[in-house]
């Protein structure tokens, strides 16, 4: 699995760290839908970390469409909820492509 971290790059993850991640992101859906800051910052944090350390960064000049896209590391629920609203990454040249999934 491909994995984006907005600002920082793509990562591949074996199938363990997808099982993960994919058990996070049910924690960071309920934050944002419950719009509680605390809980939201704990399981992006958690996110990262997992893609930071089990990752393996995917090379700038390889291109691959990620499977799964997380916001900037230090992301609050408002900025991600407006990510979500309209569906674009400011300062990303193909953001009308990609949709973030959290």
């Amino acid at each position: 699995m491909i994995v984006r971290i907005l600002g920082e790059g793509q990562f591949r993850v074996d199938d363990d760290a997808a099982a993960k991640l994919t058990a996070l992101d049910k924690d960071l859906d309920a934050a944002v839908r419950d719009h509680t800051d605390a809980a939201f910052s704990a399981a992006l944090h958690a996110a990262v970390a997992l893609v930071r350390a089990t990752g393996t960064p995917v090379a700038d000049d390889e291109f691959v469409t990620a499977d799964y896209i997380l916001p900037f590391s230090d992301a609050s629920v408002d900025e991600v909820r407006k990510l979500l609203a309209d569906g674009t990454i400011p300062g990303d040249s193909i953001s009308n492509h990609n949709h973030i999934k959290i």
